[in-house]
């Protein structure tokens, strides 16, 4: 999500960017606002809206790393010197890492009992490697990215995590909880190896945008085009791309279509980045077409994505601390506690989660707008980081 800036900018980037991350914060509102006792891929209770409120949300991830290795790609043009681009790879994979560690993980409970890995921490650590990788032949670095994303699936999971499998837990494994007396709980959601090759993908494919406005769109579209098609081929011989099998549902054929779509995100599987990221070159050819007004938006939020990330995680986590305590009368996190725990009287609601999604989409366009401006006209180097 570190946008490594180029003037002039790609518009068709921030417009993606601040897509995805508008859709993103619907996620965050629905874990905050309006948790279910199922997870919404639980064919066997979840809704047809419940699904796709999460399912949409799974391109986020992969959309942010892909395009901070083009960003990567970008800042290479623009300085013409490699050690420069490591070097600044380094400082700012480090820096996102560490306000994973200690701010963001702060702010998802405002409590530090918690460390929680996310993306932050996932594009930090590809920053960092990627920092070493940008020295290799292209055609190395291609066949590196796709053993990543084509073979990790291959490498089994451990659990529980412990001391002695961390460090292999982190490099790849499915969501995992390492408990350590007298620290907080660390838990790892986002794996590194296979979020390294989509960076490093991103980074190749940025070479793209220096071609004609018609062979970029001929490339995006037969590369996303490719990649659908692999995710279809290879979802129906239900073999190889992804640890659960598509399987026909006793409720009927259209939730069998979305156990075909139900693919596993963490850590992302072939299948799950192969679907996601096809899907998102597609948009990417069509998106600068969006009216001005629409493009004005999704470039305002696209322009500023770590910022936006650091203010809407707070406000989504305090709205709903106070919207518990004056409806129910305590303060609960539906987000990381049990539905035992959830006071009574409480039902998750599709309306509820669109409705404060949509006033605080609203809300942070304002700060973005502000700081995007101010960060425009200002040369001090802190605001890279920000």
């Amino acid at each position: 999500m570190e946008n490594l800036e180029i003037r002039p900018r790609i518009q068709a980037v921030d417009m993606l960017r601040g897509l995805v991350m508008i859709i993103m914060a619907l996620d965050h509102v629905r874990e905050f606002w309006s948790a279910s006792p199922f997870r919404p891929e639980d064919l066997t209770q979840t809704s047809t809206a419940l699904f796709f409120t999460r399912f949409v949300t799974h391109f986020c991830a992969p959309v942010f790393v892909f395009l901070s290795g083009v960003s990567i790609y970008f800042t290479e043009q623009r300085l013409k010197d490699k050690r420069s681009v490591a070097e600044l790879l380094l400082k700012r994979g480090v820096w996102l890492v560490l306000v994973q560690v200690t701010a963001l993980s702060f702010l998802m409970k405002f409590a530090y009992n918690m460390i929680i890995l996310e993306v932050i921490w996932a594009i930090g650590w590809s920053m960092v490697i990627m920092g070493v990788m940008i020295w290799l032949p292209r055609k190395v670095l291609a066949a590196i990215a796709i053993v990543m994303i084509g073979g990790h699936n291959l490498l089994p999971s451990f659990a529980p995590v412990t001391a002695s499998n961390l460090l292999l837990a982190v490099l790849h494994n499915s969501p995992g909880v390492m408990v350590v007396p007298g620290f907080p709980v660390v838990i790892i959601a986002y794996s590194i190896v296979p979020w390294v090759g989509v960076m490093a993908a991103g980074y190749l494919m940025g070479i793209i945008f220096s071609f004609s406005a018609e062979k970029q769109t001929k490339y995006w579209r037969t590369t996303g085009l490719f990649l659908i098609a692999l995710f279809v081929g290879l979802r129906l011989l239900n073999i190889y791309g992804d640890s659960v099998q598509w399987s026909f549902q006793e409720r009927g054929g259209w939730y069998t279509f979305l156990s075909f779509l139900n693919v596993t995100k963490y850590p992302p599987s072939l299948l799950f980045l192969s679907l996601t990221l096809g899907i998102a070159m597609i948009v990417l050819t069509f998106i600068g077409k969006l009216p001005e007004q629409i493009a004005s938006v999704l470039n305002t939020f696209g322009r500023v994505p770590f910022f936006y990330y650091l203010i809407h995680v707070p406000l989504i986590v305090l709205g709903a601390y106070l919207w518990g305590y004056f409806q129910f009368g305590t303060i609960v996190s539906f987000a990381f506690q049990s539905p035992d725990q959830w006071p009574e009287g409480y039902t998750p609601s599709i309306f509820r989660t669109y409705l404060v999604w949509i006033i605080y989409i609203m809300i942070l366009y304002f700060p973005c707008r502000w700081y995007g401006s101010y960060k425009g006209r200002s040369d001090q180097a802190w605001l890279s980081y920000v």
